[in-house]
């Protein structure tokens, strides 16, 4: 049997979801005959209300769930940093959690959260449609940060990956750079498979040559890249990493061997973590704590009104710097 949603709560007791919605959050301005039948309907239905199983006036925990692919590297903090800003000035606390990939995994921490929070902002890039579909506790309000999307329309805020893909390739051909590497994240991760398919289109519309080789988004993996390539004697000229961990690998990689930078290879990323500003990285810029800070207020602006629905899109911007010949 399918769980009881606000809605339904709404349709029983005849009024309507907004009505409803602020009963469950402990708002004043509710009638008293309108508290009673929304109370006999949440008992009828065994509806549960998003923030657990508590007393109608005491409906909020004054919590918010995130749930994040990772909780290391400065991507990650830079966002949690965001959120944490906003959700103190609004008065909540963050609650964290890990989503590695696996469906059953992802469903048990997405419903580890249930009864402890009023909302969650989740960022899952590496789950498929119907895998988040299914992980999503229902009737617990969420925000999408960077996913497939999935099937009960929920909120969600996109990254530009194909614009900032195409700003490094354009501005590597720009700089007379013909034989060009891209250093993809994983295989099954959205930001990664985005940026990938921008590169190629990019490399093709100015018909220079370019190579993919897969990393994972660590350092390591960029490292790991120009081995591969130095060992094949491959031929590049530009480099452009789907992160700025692999483009750092690549650049203390490259540096290692002897290879001026950005002389005879010039190199970009993309996020602008803070350790890429002082490496003088040329990278595609996301503002990931105003990101993080965004998705909070629209999380908490949802709370009240049980608005769902909307997709909102983020434009990054290029930063140039000295790994591609910046003054």
């Amino acid at each position: 049997m399918a769980e009881a949603t606000i809605r339904d709560v709404a349709r029983r007791a005849q009024l309507s979801v907004a009505t409803v919605s602020r009963a469950l959050n402990g708002f004043e301005n509710v009638s008293d005959e309108a508290r009673e039948r929304i109370a006999s309907a949440v008992q009828e239905l065994g509806y549960v209300p998003h923030a657990g199983a508590r007393s109608l006036s005491l409906a909020r925990t004054n919590a918010i769930g995130v749930v994040l692919p990772d909780l290391h590297g400065e991507f990650f903090s830079e966002i949690v940093r965001g959120m944490d800003r906003e959700a103190s000035r609004r008065g909540y606390l963050l609650l964290l959690s890990n989503l590695h990939a696996g469906s059953e995994q992802a469903a048990n921490a997405l419903r580890a959260m249930r009864g402890r929070v009023d909302g969650l902002v989740v960022m899952a890039p590496h789950l498929g449609r119907e895998e988040l579909t299914r992980a999503l506790p229902g009737g617990l309000p969420a925000l999408l940060i960077n996913t497939r999307g999935d099937d009960q329309g929920h909120s969600e805020i996109h990254l530009d990956n194909a614009a900032g893909a195409t700003a490094v390739v354009d501005h590597l051909v720009a700089l007379g750079r013909r034989r060009l590497v891209h250093i993809a994240g994983p295989a099954d991760n959205i930001d990664a498979q985005e940026r990938s398919a921008a590169f190629e289109v990019a490399a093709r519309k100015h018909g220079v040559g370019f190579e993919i080789i897969e990393g994972d988004f660590e350092e390591e993996s960029g490292a790991a890249a120009i081995g591969k390539l130095m060992a094949s004697r491959t031929s590049f000229d530009g480099i452009f990493a789907s992160n700025d961990n692999m483009a750092i690998g690549a650049l203390e990689a490259l540096r290692d061997a002897g290879v001026d930078v950005p002389g005879a290879v010039a190199i970009a990323g993309f996020d602008d973590i803070p350790l890429a500003r002082h490496l003088g990285l040329t990278t595609v810029r996301v503002r990931i704590s105003e990101l993080g800070q965004r998705a909070l207020e629209r999380l908490v602006s949802m709370l009240g009104a049980d608005e769902r629905g909307g997709s909102e899109l983020h434009t990054p911007e290029l930063v140039v710097r000295g790994t591609t010949g910046a003054a």
